[in-house]
């Protein structure tokens, strides 16, 4: 697909199709527990097609697993059957040596399913681009290294740090790679721990990196949608718009208005009603409310794709997602 088409298209259209993160529930008419899609590449096919049959969406998304990277280097990963699984301990601390940390080859742990579910998925998904998930360098080097820890090896420990970081982005320039041969469109790399961090320290251990991966894999055909739901991207927004990125996509921590007033114009600005305390413990008519209040918010700008504030949780009640692209639309009619 010409991604960069799709992303002008989108910009030039006066009615924006909305873009959730949304795959996770679709284990729900599905019959099946997160536990079994996670380990099975023919599941998570079936339920992205799922998706894209049930919902307009501008994408059809893959999943937002932040455990699959780590899991590939050795982390142990704790799995659930109606939550996203979590990385547990640390690979990695101050008194290791980085040169120890091998990198994985790609296909290792469970990535080769995620690729697998791409390459089936991608051919039957034509109406849409189909975007896969990988995790941000920096999110994964704190997976690596404990995301409490890294904060503090940032100022203690920062050699330690870079030397993590180059390998992790070295595995995810691969993985996003073999996406792309997959025949994705693109990928949503989740950089939410960047978030966290302030400007000068985004910018020596979050941008470059997420930069590396932009610079190795996007293209016309291939685009790069930067994901961060941390609190400090506003005061940290020109490291972030220095990333690249075809497109950016924030939490609903951020101001969405501000951000558009923030990121470049000629990217999609996407976000952000609140995936937990709407989308999943809302109602129908709490969901209509803030999706109305942020499409009057923030619908004036071109480049602004409405979306949440991040992964949909897999338990959200489909009532809800679907009040989420109904008022999208009733907004829309109503201009």
């Amino acid at each position: 697909m010409d991604m960069e088409r799709w992303v002008a298209d989108h910009i030039a259209a006066p009615r924006k199709k909305p873009l959730p993160v949304l795959s996770f529930p679709a284990v729900q008419p599905m019959g099946v527990t997160v536990a079994e899609l996670i380990g099975d590449a023919s599941l998570q096919a079936e339920a992205m097609r799922l998706v894209a049959g049930r919902t307009d969406s501008a994408a059809a998304v893959s999943f937002m697993d932040l455990s699959v990277e780590a899991e590939a280097f050795g982390a142990e990963v704790r799995v659930s059957d109606d939550e996203v699984p979590t990385v547990v301990g640390a690979l990695v601390d101050e008194d290791s040596d980085p040169d120890e940390l091998a990198v994985p080859q790609v296909g290792a742990g469970r990535t080769g399913l995620y690729l697998e579910a791409i390459r089936r998925v991608a051919p039957e998904i034509t109406d849409r681009p189909v975007l896969a998930g990988v995790i941000g360098p920096f999110s994964l080097a704190g997976r690596l290294m404990d995301v409490n820890e890294v904060m503090v090896l940032c100022y203690e420990e920062p050699e330690l740090v870079h030397a993590v970081l180059d390998k992790a982005t070295e595995f995810i320039c691969a993985y996003a790679a073999a996406f792309k041969e997959a025949g994705a469109d693109g990928v949503v790399m989740a950089e939410p721990l960047a978030g966290l961090l302030p400007p000068e320290l985004m910018g020596e251990f979050s941008t470059p990196y997420a930069r590396r991966v932009v610079d190795a894999v996007q293209d016309g055909t291939f685009a790069v949608v930067y994901h961060n739901c941390g609190p400090s991207v506003a005061a940290a927004h020109a490291e972030v718009a220095a990333v690249g990125a075809a497109a950016y996509h924030f939490g609903n921590a951020s101001d969405m208005a501000e951000m558009l007033e923030l990121m470049p114009d000629d990217a999609l600005v996407m976000g952000n009603v609140d995936p937990a305390g709407e989308i999943r413990n809302g109602t129908p008519e709490s969901v209509r409310e803030a999706t109305l209040a942020l499409m009057a918010a923030c619908a004036h700008h071109p480049n602004f794709v409405p979306s949440t504030g991040c992964d949909v949780p897999p338990m959200s009640p489909w009532a809800n997602i679907d009040a989420f692209f109904a008022a999208v639309a009733e907004f829309y009619e109503a201009r």
